[in-house]
C-alpha cells in the first residue's frame, strides 16, 4: 500500500541592518528589526495562519488518517513567539490532533553541519528541548537546514540517537533508483533515510500556479492519480516544502488551499495512506544504502551547496564566522549566543551568490552579492572582535582546549545522569498504587503469624 509523507519547514528570515566600517567597534547591534516584523507578520497574515487553519481542519475531517511532519528553526520560533504567537498556538492546536510529527533541525537554520561538529550538535539537542518545552515531544527524525545531507552529517546524526533523517532525491546521487523507498546511511546503517520526491513536491509548491505549465491547472484527482499509477513495489512518496509554499509562493487566490483540503479524501479512494516520518521508518526496512560523499541539498538545479559556498566571498565569510566557533561554544554571555544563531542563518550566505540563475533572486537591502558580503563582514568582524575581548585570540590552545574538554565532560555527566533519572521514573511508573497495600498487609500479617507460636513454647516451658 502506498503512502504519502507530508513536511513542511518554518524558517524566517532575520534581516541584518545596513552596518559601516567605521560602526566596528561602537554599533553592537546587527539586526533589523522592523524589516523583521514586517517580514514574519506578513508570511504569518499571508500563510501560516490560513495554511495552519486548513491543515487542522483536514486532520479533524479525517481523524486517525491525515497526517503531516513539521520542522521548525529556533529563529523562527523567537520571531513568531515575539511578533506572530497566534501561529505557534495554532501549531500546539494541530499537535493535539495527534496527526503531526516534529522533526528536530538546527536552532540557526545554518551550515555548521559543514563546519563544526560539536557547534552543530549542540544548536540541534537545544532545538530538540525548544520543540519539547513547547509541544511536549522530544523529535525522534532529524532534518538538516534545507535538507543538506552527506555520509559525515549521516554519521553525525546517528550519533546523536535520531532514528532517521530527510534529505533530497537527488537524481545524481540516486541515478536509476527511485526516491520512493526507505535508504540508509552508507556510513551508518542505523540511520535510516527518506528522499524528497522533487517533482511531486515542486508541481506544488513552485508550478501550482503557473499558467504556462503543461498540466495547468491541477486538480487533486490528477495528482493522486500520478501517485496511483506508480510502480506497485514503489510505497513512500515524500513529498517535502517551505509552508509559506501555501499563500507566498502559490497565492491563496489560486486555490491552493482548496486543492491541499481535497488531498485526503481522493487519496482514500485510490487506496493511499498517510504517514509520519517516524511511523514509515518503524514499518518498512531499508532497501539499499545511499553513498554521498559530498554534501546535497533541495536547492537549485544542482542540488548541492553552491548556492552558500559556491564562490570566494561566501568561502571566505563562512570560514571567518566559524573560526570563533569554539569560543562562542563555551562562552556565557546570552548576548554573543544569540547573535551566533543569527549570524549563522543559511539565508546570510545565499544573498552573495553569483550565480547565473541568481540573477532576479531577493537579496534583501543589498544592491549586489558583493554589497552583501561588505556588509556581512563588518558585523562579522564587530561580532569577532567581542568573542576575542571575551576569549583572547592569542589564548593558549592547551587553555582552549581544556576548557572545551571540560564542558564536554560535563555534558556527558548530565546525560548519564538524565537516562538514570528517567529509568528510575520508569521504574516508579511500574510500580502500580493497588500493588502496594498488598505489599504492606503481607508485611503486617507476618510478624503475627510468628509471635503466636513463641508465646506457646514460652507458656509450656514454665508448666514444665
Amino acid at each position: 500500500m502506498k503512502t504519502i509523507c507530508l513536511y513542511f519547514e518554518i524558517h524566517q528570515i532575520i534581516h541584518l541592518k545596513r552596518y559601516r566600517f567605521f560602526d566596528i567597534g561602537t554599533d553592537h547591534y546587527y539586526f533589523d528589526d522592523y524589516e523583521t516584523e514586517r517580514g514574519i507578520t506578513e508570511t504569518a497574515e499571508r500563510s501560516y495562519v490560513p495554511a495552519l487553519q486548513a491543515l487542522i481542519s483536514m486532520a479533524k475531517e479525517h481523524p486517525g488518517f491525515f497526517k503531516v511532519a513539521f520542522s521548525l528553526s529556533g529563529c523562527a520560533v523567537e520571531q513568531l513567539e515575539n511578533y506572530a504567537p497566534q501561529v505557534i498556538e495554532l501549531l500546539q492546536e494541530l499537535n493535539e490532533t495527534g496527526c503531526v510529527e516534529f522533526l528536530a533541525e538546527p536552532y540557526s537554520h545554518g551550515l555548521s553541519s559543514l563546519a563544526n561538529e560539536e557547534s552543530f550538535k549542540e544548536e540541534t539537542l537545544r532545538m530538540s528541548r525548544k520543540i519539547k518545552e513547547l509541544f511536549g515531544k522530544t523529535p525522534k527524525v532529524f532534518r538538516n537546514s534545507s535538507l543538506i545531507y552527506s555520509d559525515d552529517i549521516g554519521c553525525m546524526v546517528a550519533s546523536m540517537g535520531f532514528k532517521g533523517m530527510l534529505t533530497e532525491g537527488a537524481k545524481h546521487v540516486l541515478g536509476w533508483k527511485s526516491p520512493h523507498f526507505v535508504y540508509n546511511c552508507a556510513a551508518n546503517p542505523n540511520l535510516k533515510l527518506l528522499l524528497r520526491d522533487y517533482k511531486l513536491s515542486d508541481d506544488i509548491s513552485l508550478r501550482f500556479n503557473n499558467t504556462s505549465w503543461s498540466e495547468y491547472p491541477l486538480f487533486a484527482e490528477t495528482y493522486m492519480d500520478w501517485i496511483a499509477q506508480l510502480p506497485e513495489e514503489e510505497q513512500v512518496i515524500n513529498i517535502f516544502m517551505e509552508l509559506c509554499a501555501l499563500g507566498i509562493f502559490q497565492p491563496l487566490s489560486s486555490n491552493i488551499l482548496e486543492f491541499l483540503k481535497a488531498l485526503p479524501a481522493c487519496a482514500k479512494e485510490r487506496g493511499i495512506t498517510f504517514s509520519t516520518p517516524s511511523e514509515i521508518f518503524s514499518k518498512h526496512k531499508a532497501v539499499d544504502s545511499i553513498e554521498v560523499p559530498y554534501p546535497l541539498s533541495w536547492v537549485d538545479e544542482e542540488r548541492d551547496i553552491s548556492c552558500w559556498l559556491g564562490n570566494g566571498m561566501q568561502r571566505e565569510a563562512f570560514n571567518k564566522l566559524y573560526s570563533v566557533a569554539d569560543r562562542v561554544r563555551i562562552c556565557t554571555d546570552r548576548r554573543i549566543k544569540q547573535d551566533w544563531d543569527y549570524l549563522q542563518a543559511s539565508n546570510n550566505f545565499r544573498f552573495m551568490t553569483t550565480k547565473p540563475s541568481s540573477a532576479n533572486m531577493y537579496r534583501g537591502i543589498y544592491d549586489s552579492p558583493y554589497d552583501a558580503f561588505t556588509n556581512y563582514m563588518n558585523i562579522v568582524g564587530d561580532f569577532i572582535s567581542r568573542v576575542n575581548s571575551m576569549y583572547p585570540h592569542d589564548i593558549d590552545n592547551e587553555e582552549l582546549n581544556a576548557l572545551l574538554t571540560l564542558i564536554k565532560n560535563q555534558g556527558e555527566e548530565l546525560e548519564v545522569k538524565e537516562k538514570e533519572i528517567a529509568r528510575l521514573n520508569t521504574r516508579l511508573k511500574k510500580l502500580s498504587p493497588v500493588d502496594e497495600p498488598k505489599k504492606e498487609t503481607k508485611v503486617t500479617k507476618a510478624p503475627k503469624a510468628e509471635k503466636a507460636p513463641k508465646a506457646t513454647k514460652k507458656a509450656t516451658a514454665k508448666k514444665a
